[in-house]
């Protein structure tokens, strides 16, 4: 198949990726058909033995990261805002995986580094955000051993654990006396309760990013709306934890209340 009809399903995205980096359209158009040039000038910079959507992205970094970044980026929203200040490299990984959706093993083909290095890059981006969006989080979890491993990610990147809640009960008392900026909740509690009923319930006073951490995902991921948008499977690695709540906080909504509006 001709390189040309391999990359057209991919440039949409690439546009998004390209916009994401330079802080506008049109510096990130600009890239991307220097990159489309340097495709068609040496069509031997696509990798037949990687995924076409990698090694289109491979090809646009190696160019973008030969040019010397825009400091003078138009930015347009408070999220734009924050990933202006994370690092060249954290910022790559992070929209890698979090807005592009590549698994570590391709966005570190993509970035053309192993995958311990890319891992660094990863948990450098989770560090800077955190800095950004330090926040309160309740976690809803009803294994001890899990709760505390938990809590040490959470507060190994800068935020502050308000509450443990191992029942449905405890999670609306917790919410009472305090108002978190994250949840991080189970779905099977201790009393045989619901994290998933106790999260709805949340969410019907105030907004708030939530990350489900289960064994059960097949509980959440039924086909039918809404799913969560932020779901990690136990057992699950450090790492990917430390991204998704960079990920929840960096795009999910800055809890509100929903009073009467």
């Amino acid at each position: 198949m001709p390189i040309s009809d391999q990359i057209r399903p991919e440039l949409p995205y690439l546009r998004r990726f390209a916009r994401a980096l330079c802080g506008t359209q049109d510096g990130g158009d600009a890239y991307v058909v220097s990159t489309l040039e340097a495709l068609v000038a040496e069509p031997e910079l696509f990798d037949e033995n990687l995924p076409a959507r990698v090694t289109l992205y491979r090809v646009f970094l190696k160019i973008w990261n030969t040019v010397p970044l825009n400091d003078s980026h138009d930015i347009g929203s408070e999220g734009e805002a924050r990933l202006d200040r994370l690092t060249p490299k954290s910022r790559q990984a992070f929209l890698l995986t979090s807005v592009e959706g590549f698994s570590s093993s391709d966005a570190a083909a993509v970035m053309d580094v192993d995958i311990s290095t890319f891992a660094g890059y990863l948990n450098q981006a989770s560090i800077e955000i955190a800095e950004q969006v330090l926040t309160d989080v309740l976690i809803i979890e009803d294994e001890p051993i899990i709760a505390m491993d938990l809590e040490a990610i959470v507060e190994s990147l800068g935020h502050r654990v308000t509450d443990i809640a191992r029942t449905h009960t405890e999670a609306l008392s917790a919410i009472a006396k305090k108002q978190p900026g994250l949840v991080l909740a189970d779905i099977q509690l201790a009393d045989g309760s619901s994290g998933l009923d106790a999260v709805n319930d949340i969410l019907r006073s105030f907004e708030v990013p939530v990350i489900f951490i289960t064994a059960y995902p097949e509980r959440l991921l039924t086909g039918e709306r809404p799913e969560p948008a932020f779901l990690i499977t136990k057992p699950f690695q450090t790492d990917t934890l430390k991204a998704m709540i960079s990920q929840a906080l960096f795009f999910g909504h800055r809890a509100r209340r929903r009073d009467a509006a």
